[in-house]
């Protein structure tokens, strides 16, 4: 199965590094115009780079998927710049620099800072890309969450597996609602990979036993890569995916 994505407008968010990173270099060697966005500015341009020197095209900029109008923004010029949008992919998340603690330590803060990030960002976004979609009668929308969404979190962090779960409710739920003009609304539930400085100091973490229990559980015995998760999303937005909508694709190497 080879997946063409000439010309069409795919949206990326959390796209400095990692998961972001690899599904916008992975649209745009397939020839789409991705727009791509984060926080991070500098890890953004060298994603930006990466998307052109396969000859696609990448439009990267600065914006906090928390911030409602910034989104608005960025998809209305995503729209005029090419005149269409074809999928959204919502990978902004994490757990901003949280770690694991106690139930009762979690301050009000940084329990809706997760919650912002990982749910709002996706649902803001998915609201700014509705009305085309819909004018459409066509779009892909695809989020991202992770295994933590589907059983427990390996970080501890309440939040982020409460976030996760509810995310995957939201893809559900959009689904259904956004099925009657043809846009189909997936989730990838990503298990543990390297695939940032985030991850990279939870697998420091566990020490070398750690780290081999970890891969012991997988089916497969060893780690996936960001390349592996942006397989999924592709699928997810290809039109052979047009009958598939709302549902979950564990990428974990079997659980």
């Amino acid at each position: 199965m080879t997946f063409d994505f000439a010309g069409k407008t795919v949206v990326v968010t959390g796209a400095a590094h990692g998961f972001g990173r690899a599904i916008s270099v992975a649209f745009a060697e397939r020839g789409a115009n991705v727009w791509a966005c984060d926080v991070i500015d500098d890890e953004l341009g060298e994603t930006e780079r990466l998307c052109r020197a396969y000859d696609g095209s990448c439009a990267a900029r600065v914006v906090d998927v928390r911030d409602r109008d910034a989104v608005d923004a960025f998809v209305h010029d995503a729209e005029a710049a090419t005149n269409r949008l074809d999928v959204l992919v919502n990978n902004a998340g994490g757990v901003l620099g949280q770690i694991g603690r106690p139930l009762e330590e979690v301050t009000p803060r940084e329990w809706q800072s997760i919650f912002d990030v990982n749910v709002s960002g996706a649902f803001y976004f998915a609201q700014a890309v509705a009305p085309r979609m819909k004018a459409a009668r066509a779009g892909r929308i695809v989020n991202i969450s992770s295994g933590a969404g589907l059983g427990i979190s390996l970080t501890g962090i309440q939040a982020y597996a409460a976030a996760k779960a509810a995310q995957i409710g939201l893809t559900r739920q959009l689904a259904h609602e956004l099925g009657p003009w043809g846009i189909t609304v997936n989730n990838v539930a990503p298990g543990f990979v390297r695939s940032n400085p985030t991850t990279e100091r939870q697998w420091e973490s566990y020490g070398e036993a750690g780290q081999r229990e970890l891969v012991e559980k997988i089916a497969l015995r060893r780690l996936g890569s960001p390349a592996d998760i942006a397989y999924g999303v592709l699928f997810f937005a290809s039109d052979e995916a047009g009958w598939i909508t709302g549902q979950v694709l564990s990428i974990d190497g079997g659980k």
